[in-house]
C-alpha cells in the first residue's frame, strides 16, 4: 500500500511535522481496521481480532457483523468454531467494557489493564458501596467459590459474597470480585444462533495452555494501540486505554514514533511502518455494529464523524465515503426464511454511493443470514421503532 501524508504541508515551530487532514486521518484508520479492504480469508478470524487489539462486545453479537466487515469469506460458523476451541475469550478489558479477544491476548492484556478496570468501577455507586472492603479476602473467597470451573452469574456470586462480607452489598461485591479473579464469559453467550445468560468463569480455566504468558508492557499496548487506530494523540490514547499516564508512556516511545500534526495543530504519533493512503482513496461503504471498535477508540472522532455529528445513541452504524452516515437495522438474521436491512441515513448520498450500500447490504445479509430471502431498503431519515439495539 502507498504512504503519504495526504493533507500535505507543515505547521511552524519548534518540531516542524506534516500535517494530516481530517480525510488523511480517516483512511489511515480505515486501512489499520481493514475497512478500505476486507483481509483476505487466508488471514483468518483470530488474527484481525488481534489486529483490532480485540472487539467491543458488549452486546455479545456485535463482533460478527464486525467481522462480515472486515474479513473476506467470514461466516459465524468460523468465529463460534474459535469459541468451541477457547481460542477467544469474552472478557473485560479496555475501559473497563467487555472486549472478544484471542487466549493469547486474553492472558497479556488483562494484568495491563486490571487497574483502569478497578480504578472506572471506584468512581461508580458499586465501587463506592464496596469501599474499604478486604479485596484479597473478596478474590479468595471467589476462587474457592469458582473452582470448579462451573459459570456462575453475578447475581448468585454477589449473593454468596454478600453473606460473607456483610453489610457490603451484593451488586458492588459480584463486580469487584470479577475484576480481582480474572473470569471470561463461557458460550452459549457470544454465539451467533444461541445464546444464554451472561455468566462467569476463570480464565485459566476456561483457556488452559500456557498459563505463563508475560503481561503486555505499557508500552507495547500503546504500539498496538497505534497500529490499530493510529495515527493519534496523547488523549486518543488515553481515552481507548484509559491509561493514566498516557503522555508519559508516549513520551518515553517518542524516538521511535513518527511525529505529525492534525489540521489544530494537536501533536498526533504513529508507526513509521503503518499504513497512511492517500486522503483520496476510495473507502467504500460498510455496515458496523452498535459499538464499534471504530467509532470509540479516538478522543476526536472527527476521523469518523463529519463535521462533529454523533450517531443517535450508540447504535449499528453506516459508514459512506468512510464517515458515519446513518443507522442500520438487521431483522431476521437468527433464523427463519427471510432477513432485511433496513438503512436510515442522515444525509443524501449520490446515487453510485446507494447502489454500493445496498451491495454491501447484500453481502451484510448473505453472510449473517445465509439461505434466508434478503431484502434492502434504504432513505433517509429515523429508522422505524427508533435506533437499533444490538443483534
Amino acid at each position: 500500500m502507498r504512504r503519504a501524508h495526504g493533507g500535505g504541508g507543515c505547521v511552524s515551530g519548534r518540531s516542524p511535522a506534516p500535517v494530516l487532514g481530517v480525510r488523511a486521518l480517516s483512511r489511515a484508520t480505515l486501512a489499520r481496521q481493514h475497512l478500505l479492504a476486507r483481509a483476505p480469508a487466508e488471514v483468518g478470524v483470530a488474527r484481525v481480532i488481534e489486529d483490532l487489539v480485540g472487539m467491543q462486545a458488549q452486546n455479545p453479537r456485535d463482533p460478527y457483523p464486525a467481522l462480515a466487515a472486515r474479513l473476506e469469506g467470514f461466516t459465524p460458523e468460523a468465529l463460534e468454531a474459535l469459541y468451541a476451541a477457547r481460542e477467544v475469550a469474552r472478557l473485560t478489558l479496555m475501559r473497563g467494557t467487555l472486549h472478544l479477544v484471542t487466549a493469547r491476548d486474553a492472558r497479556a492484556l488483562r494484568p495491563a489493564l486490571l487497574p483502569v478496570a478497578l480504578r472506572a468501577l471506584a468512581s461508580t455507586r458499586f465501587g463506592k458501596a464496596t469501599r474499604g472492603v478486604d479485596e484479597a479476602a473478596v478474590a479468595a473467597a471467589t476462587r474457592a467459590l469458582l473452582a470448579d470451573g462451573a459459570p456462575w452469574s453475578r447475581a448468585d456470586l454477589g449473593k454468596e459474597l454478600a453473606a460473607r462480607f456483610p453489610p457490603y452489598p451484593a451488586d458492588g461485591l459480584a463486580l469487584l470480585a470479577t475484576l480481582l479473579v480474572p473470569v471470561v464469559q463461557p458460550p452459549p453467550r457470544g454465539l451467533w444462533r444461541e445464546s444464554g445468560a451472561a455468566t462467569w468463569t476463570p480464565l485459566d480455566g476456561w483457556l488452559g495452555g500456557d498459563a505463563a504468558i508475560a503481561a503486555c508492557e505499557e508500552e507495547e499496548l500503546v504500539r498496538r494501540y497505534l497500529g490499530a487506530f493510529g495515527p493519534a494523540s496523547v488523549k486518543d490514547v488515553r481515552t481507548w486505554s484509559g491509561l493514566t499516564g498516557a503522555k508519559a508512556i508516549v513520551a518515553r516511545l517518542r524516538p521511535e514514533l513518527l511525529v505529525l500534526r492534525d489540521e489544530g495543530g494537536t501533536e498526533l504519533f504513529d508507526l513509521p511502518d503503518a499504513p497512511r493512503p492517500d486522503a483520496d482513496t476510495p473507502a467504500p461503504p460498510r455496515l458496523l455494529p452498535e459499538y464499534d471498535n471504530v467509532m470509540l477508540a479516538h478522543a476526536d472522532r472527527g476521523r469518523i464523524l463529519p463535521d462533529g455529528a454523533k450517531p443517535e445513541g450508540w447504535a449499528a452504524s453506516v459508514l459512506v465515503d468512510g464517515f458515519f452516515a446513518g443507522h442500520w437495522r438487521l431483522d431476521g438474521a437468527a433464523g427463519g426464511d427471510e432477513a432485511r436491512v433496513e438503512i436510515a441515513l442522515h444525509r443524501a448520498i449520490d446515487a453510485e454511493e446507494e447502489e454500493a450500500l445496498v451491495a454491501e447490504a447484500r453481502r451484510v445479509l448473505g453472510v449473517l443470514a445465509a439461505g434466508a430471502d434478503h431484502a434492502v431498503s434504504v432513505r433517509v431519515g429515523a429508522l422505524r421503532d427508533g435506533p437499533p439495539r444490538g443483534f
